[in-house]
């Protein structure tokens, strides 16, 4: 019995050692397989040996010779925000206060002007301006008695 165990078992060891060859050349592959990833897509890839000649700046003097120079001046404008075209159809919305009585001395408030702020608002297949309108109001007596003249106006609608 001991005479055919014997090969059994030189026969597993064979195995183990081959098994073990296995393992250390699937590891090594690994390794290689790692360290070729790391050198293409790790933290050092942008130092390539075969890129240096790419971006090969010779430091050259420059002489710049200053005979040749010519002062231009000019005057600038400041930029100015162009007017919507007036063939856009318009939305007037009057945003107006409620209480025209003067806080002062009780009287009737006059319009003195208006605010016009103008917004380009593109509705699908249709595109309209949109005029928001906001009168200011002043007190006409307190403007004659030279008392202190409040001006009310109906604050500006949130824009985004």
């Amino acid at each position: 019995m001991t005479d055919k165990i014997k090969p059994l078992l030189d026969t597993i060891d064979e195995l183990k050692a081959l098994v073990l060859q296995f393992e250390n050349k699937y590891n090594r592959l690994l390794e290689q397989f790692r360290l070729a990833q790391h050198q293409r897509f790790g933290k050092s890839s942008e130092s390539d040996f075969t890129q240096f000649d790419l971006f090969n700046e010779t430091e050259e003097e420059i002489i710049i010779e200053n005979d040749d120079t010519q002062t231009i001046t000019y005057l600038r404008q400041k930029p100015k925000r162009q007017r919507l075209p007036a063939d856009l159809p318009r939305t007037v919305i009057i945003h107006d206060i409620k209480d025209k009585i003067c806080e002062c001395c009780g009287h009737e408030m006059h319009a003195m002007g208006k605010d016009i702020s103008e917004k380009l608002e593109f509705v699908p297949a249709k595109v309209e301006v949109i005029q928001h309108v906001r009168p200011k109001y002043a007190c006409r007596h307190c403007e004659q008695n030279n008392t202190s003249v409040d001006i009310k106006q109906a604050p500006m609608p949130a824009s985004p």
